[in-house]
């Protein structure tokens, strides 16, 4: 097992591509703590890790608070000892014209798509430092790389998590921490039926994505998570501070 004796915090791991990647990760053997602000989706997904015969904990958490998020990685590192990957899978995204957008909306969206990402960071980094290893993966978004209609604000909180990224990957590079960034196109998600569901014109518009994708459909959760685990993986120790599309072709940069 490529990942035995590691420990993975996934953030935002109740459902959709977090369900996915933190039971791609337990499947190689990696303890896997469940970070969602749903208690029952944590511990159903927790559940599903200890049936694979991997040790795993639920944790309720606001990801949009840091003392909540601090609060939880101490209680994760007194279970496990460390914390040796984490995966920032969060996120929320709401379809409209930015003129017609309010403040109120754009807070809601830097602080679930990015902020969170900040604190989570925050709070583990030092734990991965003190050991001199880790993994971070961010689940970004092709939208955060070439924009995306009607998306302005998510496109740009996105964007905001490949630069952090990038910046942090040098950062801690010398204690052998890896960062890297895996940008999905469209996926079949609870999200992704949520915002088809918003309106008309925006399922007009998940449909003229998904015409526009060579491959003609969008991607299924576990498909992004075998790019996570690859980027988790021994495999990918001389990889650091990149982005990889998993978007079927929609974006090729």
């Amino acid at each position: 097992m490529k990942l035995q004796g590691k420990t993975a915090l996934i953030a935002g791991g109740g459902g959709g591509i977090g369900r996915a990647v933190a039971l791609a990760l337990a499947h190689e053997g990696a303890k896997t703590a469940i970070a969602d602000i749903v208690k029952a989706n944590a511990e159903k997904v927790s559940g599903e890790v200890k049936a694979a015969g991997v040790d795993a904990m639920a944790c309720q958490v606001d990801l949009t608070k840091k003392a909540d998020v601090d609060r939880m990685v101490g209680e994760i590192i007194e279970r496990f000892g460390q914390i040796d990957i984490l995966v920032n899978c969060q996120g929320w995204d709401r379809l409209e014209p930015f003129v017609e957008s309010s403040e109120e909306t754009w807070e809601k969206l830097l602080a679930i798509n990015f902020k969170s990402v900040l604190y989570t960071a925050h709070a583990v980094l030092p734990n991965m430092i003190s050991h001199g290893f880790g993994k971070i993966v961010n689940i970004s978004s092709d939208a955060g790389r070439v924009g995306s209609s009607w998306e302005a604000v998510y496109a740009g909180a996105k964007g905001a998590v490949i630069a952090f990224s990038k910046t942090i990957a040098r950062e801690v590079a010398r204690y052998k921490i890896n960062v890297n960034v895996v940008c999905p196109g469209l996926t079949e998600t609870p999200l992704l039926q949520a915002v088809r569901g918003q309106s008309e014109q925006t399922a007009k518009i998940i449909d003229a994505v998904t015409k526009a994708t060579p491959f003609r459909r969008p991607a299924q959760p576990e498909e992004i998570a075998e790019a996570v685990l690859f980027l988790t993986s021994p495999q990918a120790s001389f990889i650091t501070g990149q982005t990889l599309s998993v978007s079927g072709g929609l974006t090729m940069v």
